[in-house]
């Protein structure tokens, strides 16, 4: 499948007349949008290109960026596993180590961290 498959797709099921194979820049994010909704992974390379090529200066910067780490953007994705569990652990704790600086010793959050669920 294709980027402009992917935009006709879209575009079927919400009632609007296909373009078969025609990007425009108004369309792009709506085609990432469906890449990311529908973990299409494969296809970010192509709608990175065609950002890059055809879109205004703020989306084809962003088409930069995701260039730049591609493996990881494009295992994200693609691959069923998320790391929110255990960004919801780290943020806990930093909030506990937060509330407790300078009021108690080092066992006491540890102990506050590890006993709590």
């Amino acid at each position: 499948m294709r980027v402009g498959d992917l935009l006709a797709e879209d575009r079927l099921g919400a009632g609007q007349p296909a373009v078969g194979g025609h990007t425009g820049s108004g369309d792009l994010d709506r085609v990432f949008a469906g890449l990311v909704r529908h973990q299409r992974g494969n296809l970010l390379q192509q709608w990175i290109r065609q950002a890059e090529r055809n879109a205004p200066k703020p989306m084809s910067g962003f088409a930069g960026f995701l260039r730049r780490d591609l493996d990881a953007v494009t295992a994200g994705l693609s691959l069923p596993w998320r790391s929110g569990v255990v960004e919801g652990h780290v943020n806990r704790v930093k909030t506990l180590k937060r509330a407790m600086y300078g009021r108690a010793s080092f066992e006491l959050l540890r102990t506050r961290i590890l006993t709590q669920p």
